[in-house]
């Protein structure tokens, strides 16, 4: 795919002596991008698919350790390195979950890295609905479709040319929707955030010592029909000038309708820790309105794979594998 923006840009402004008069003369002046493979929703909605059928991604369950298996199997299929992360974290109602960070990297050799992140568990409750509330839930967006994603971008960096400049990690963290139910009392819980355990763990314990990346980016809830993704407040603090990359980047694929130019709230999700922790600037791509915050969905049964449209898996894929292609 050739990428080939036209932008309008003042090649000079001449100053006429009569009057002072000032003329600005405009031209169009195309812009060449490095060429990008294309992103095939198709692909990444089968991804989806493939984890719901595996059943709930909740820790401790035979759901959970086959789609950890799959994944391995997966990313070493795409002739990525790959390594695991195993640790231990305890719940916020007492019970110890045995969790896996899977990291698979392309060009490991590479100086200049992109750091690409999604969370592939799910959630064990569903505290938002109206019934059912102590089952899990599929989480075919929440956790998913961040996963199906990233597993195309990878599947394209495998078989597809031409091939980007720079190297690039996936990290897939575990533990991640796990928060106290929205009804629970934590005014005197034992520490702060309960969730996002993965990335807690990993921001303090790199897979490699002094690891270090370019930028990275967050994909979570990125397949949900009718999505609008909007500039969040923790990616706008860190990485400003990521957030605005990425967006423009999107409006220029004609992603208008999905990459909102404006800014909403702070949420504490992967990225922040990312951020906080390791120090590597990364932004977070969520489904998140200003106007009415998370979508019907979220914490919910409703979160299956009736709600994943592969327009919106399109929309983001195609930005966040044009723009680690322009590095």
């Amino acid at each position: 795919m050739r990428n080939r923006i036209w932008l309008c840009l003042i090649l000079g402004t001449f100053l006429y002596a009569c009057g002072g008069r000032e003329r600005a003369e405009e031209t169009a002046v195309p812009i060449d991008y490095k060429d990008v493979p294309a992103f095939n929703a198709d692909s990444a909605y089968a991804f989806i698919q493939k984890q719901v059928d595996f059943g709930p991604r909740v820790p401790n369950t035979a759901g959970h350790e086959a789609t950890k298996n799959w994944l391995i199997e997966k990313l070493k299929g795409y002739k990525l390195e790959v390594q695991t992360q195993e640790f231990s974290e305890k719940t916020y109602d007492g019970q110890l979950w045995d969790l896996t960070n899977i990291i698979a990297s392309y060009k490991p050799d590479a100086k200049k890295r992109i750091l690409l992140a999604a969370h592939w568990d799910s959630r064990r409750i569903a505290d938002k609905d109206s019934e059912r509330l102590h089952e899990p839930i599929e989480g075919a967006n929440d956790g998913g479709s961040g996963v199906g994603v990233l597993l195309e971008i990878a599947r394209v960096l495998a078989y597809e040319n031409p091939k980007p400049d720079v190297g690039i990690d996936f990290i897939f963290f575990d533990g991640e929707d796990d928060g106290e139910p929205e009804h629970q009392d934590t005014r005197n819980r034992a520490r702060e955030y309960w969730w996002c355990l993965g990335s807690q763990y990993w921001s303090t314990n790199l897979h490699e010592r002094g690891y270090s990346a370019y930028f990275g980016i967050l994909v979570d809830m990125v397949g949900g029909r009718g999505a609008r993704f909007y500039k969040e407040g923790y990616s706008v603090r860190y990485a400003k000038n990521i957030v605005n990359k990425v967006w423009n980047y999107g409006h220029e694929l004609g992603h208008s309708d999905f990459f909102q130019m404006r800014e909403t709230a702070e949420l504490v999700d992967d990225h922040l820790f990312v951020n906080k922790n390791a120090g590597i600037p990364m932004i977070n791509i969520i489904e998140f309105s200003p106007d009415y915050g998370f979508g019907h969905y979220h914490h919910t049964h409703a979160d299956n794979m009736d709600m994943i449209d592969k327009r919106t898996l399109k929309a983001v894929g195609e930005t966040v594998l044009f723009t680690i292609y322009q590095e």
